[in-house]
């Protein structure tokens, strides 16, 4: 399963694709967060690490500039599942230094390794 935790219009997108989950009584089950302006670093916080305990989320989404505001817990988050995918979003570009996983994987191999 995704998790998105992102700008509204980002996560309008991934749940018209068909992201959003709807649970066994047909009730929307919570597995995204829309972040605006006005939601709190301690709220992202708090799904964040709510989403990284479930056992049935695989994938973690979410915009760059998000994950800014959460890096710390993004950082100490080395386990392989969920893995936390950092993406674009309209306001900000991708800036791979930030992204942790690009951190760790630059850091496994050295250029000789390629040679």
């Amino acid at each position: 399963m995704f998790v998105c935790l992102q700008f509204q219009d980002t996560c309008v997108g991934f749940l018209l694709g068909g992201i959003g989950e709807v649970n066994r009584t047909k009730q929307p089950s919570h597995n995204f967060m829309v972040v605006d302006k006005n939601t709190l670093p301690s709220e992202i916080e708090a799904n964040f690490t709510a989403f990284l305990r479930r056992d049935d989320i695989d994938i973690i989404l979410i915009n760059q500039n998000i994950a800014e505001q959460i890096r710390h817990l993004i950082d100490a988050h080395t386990a392989p599942i969920p893995a936390i995918l950092e993406i674009p979003s309209k306001d900000q570009p991708y800036d791979p230094n930030k992204d942790s996983i690009l951190r760790r994987a630059k850091g496994l191999y050295s250029a000789e390794e390629y040679r």
